[in-house]
């Protein structure tokens, strides 16, 4: 599956190209480092992060506002997958983002371009473009916004079938899940797996990156209808968490947390409010 090495955004009338993740680059391998995944249910708000900070961290969404609390002296990523973020949470970007590596999608990076084009134009070079497998082509957001800030040589692809990808080498395919099939991949360069949360995402980062543990923080789930920690209920965005947690997300975490354990690298929820949710997790 080819997947283009690079997309180009003209901001403020000049070229700007972002490039695709790519594990074989040098930069991209954690060298077996222990990894933690903080994302932002309100769990997050009772840790002890002093225990955490000396930690390879990957922040998602919101989760990077911690910066300022807390001295991460080893961010080694930071993940946005829903262009939505970028819509209802733009003052994060702004206050918080300061060229930590960015992985994220196209859609992503196209609002990013409408919202915050100073951001591109200053860290392009930190940021890398991560593709979902069944759809690593398609741009959700205004298709006018699409054609005049985007230059990609290729048509957007309808959504590809999971069953396409089970005989793949990088992918993990559960087709008797249902009610639908659910799976993970093993080296996103070849792109991701959708289970409706970042965090997912970020997992399937870390280890295509070769982490040696992968812990999960803020992965609460069984609150989802209360605001994220960096959230009050005014400006709460959406979430549809609560929709997706027993077809989706909990048997998605469980396929992974097995298939990672069984290539040696253990996947740990630290999250006291979903603890009892999944079997496959440490």
């Amino acid at each position: 599956m080819e997947l283009p090495p690079s997309a180009t955004f003209n901001i403020d009338n000049q070229s700007v190209s972002i490039s695709a993740f790519d594990a074989r680059e040098a930069e991209q391998n954690l060298h077996q480092q222990a990894v933690n995944i903080i994302a932002s249910g309100p769990s997050i708000a009772d840790l002890a992060f002093a225990d955490l900070v000396d930690t390879a961290t990957i922040f998602v969404n919101g989760s990077i506002s911690l910066m300022t609390q807390y001295n991460f002296a080893n961010i080694v990523g930071y993940v946005i997958s829903d262009a939505r973020f970028v819509k209802h949470q733009p003052d994060i970007l702004n206050k918080y983002y300061t060229g930590q590596p960015l992985y994220s999608t196209l859609a992503v990076f196209e609002a990013l371009a409408i919202a915050c084009p100073n951001i591109i134009s200053k860290y392009h070079n930190a940021m890398h473009i991560i593709y979902p497998a069944d759809r690593p082509w398609t741009v959700k957001t205004n298709q006018s916004w699409f054609g005049r800030l985007l230059s990609i040589p290729f048509s957007p692809n309808k959504k590809i079938p999971l069953a396409l990808l089970a005989d793949h080498p990088n992918f993990v395919i559960s087709m008797q899940h249902k009610p639908a099939p659910i799976g993970l991949s093993l080296d996103i360069t070849y792109g991701f797996i959708e289970a409706g949360t970042v965090a997912y995402v970020a997992a399937q980062l870390a280890y295509s990156r070769h982490a040696g543990a992968i812990h999960l923080y803020g992965i609460d789930l069984l609150n989802s209808d209360q605001p994220r920690f960096y959230e009050n209920k005014d400006d709460s965005a959406p979430c549809k968490l609560d929709k997706a947690i027993t077809d989706r997300i909990v048997p998605s975490f469980n396929l992974l947390g097995k298939t990672y354990k069984e290539n040696n690298v253990p996947v740990i929820n630290h999250s006291p409010v979903s603890q009892d949710l999944f079997n496959e997790l440490n």
